[in-house]
């Protein structure tokens, strides 16, 4: 109840002074939150990425010895083949776990929105919402 009282003593000149410098202050706090949360996703984004292009080369490695053994297995039908064959399952099983975790990756950066710079700014609007109410009082 005091800083109310206070508040109604002031001057409107200066209450206004006081209003438009805590504005510019809360305004560029919620743009460096912003700016924070976009880099912050933005570096998921790129982990995402680089996973999903170790993905596409293990997936190559794959297709080449799955290739190898198949070539194999069809020219000599001897252990040789075999040996391909695992090499280019674990080429395959590499690709699909690097997949995935480029998948969570990325799903894990989107949307690429300021959520929580949003949703303090919400809270800002309503602070101020309900001060201008109690002020009219």
């Amino acid at each position: 109840m005091a800083i109310d009282n206070d508040l109604r003593d002031r001057p409107v000149g200066e209450l206004l002074r006081q209003l438009s410098q805590e504005t510019t202050t809360l305004v560029k706090q919620e743009i460096d939150l912003a700016k924070a949360e976009m880099t912050e996703k933005g570096k998921q984004a790129g982990i995402g990425a680089g996973m999903f292009g170790g993905a596409g080369v293990s997936g190559l490695l794959a297709l080449i010895f799955l290739s190898l053994a198949i070539v194999a297995a069809l020219d000599t039908a001897t252990w040789t083949w075999l040996a391909a064959l695992i090499v280019g399952l674990v080429w395959a099983a590499a690709a699909a776990v690097l997949a995935l975790q480029g998948r969570n990756r990325v799903q894990q950066a989107a949307p690429p929105a300021p959520e929580q710079a949003i949703e303090s700014t919400k809270e800002d609007v309503q602070w101020a919402k309900s001060h201008a109410r109690s002020a009219r009082r």
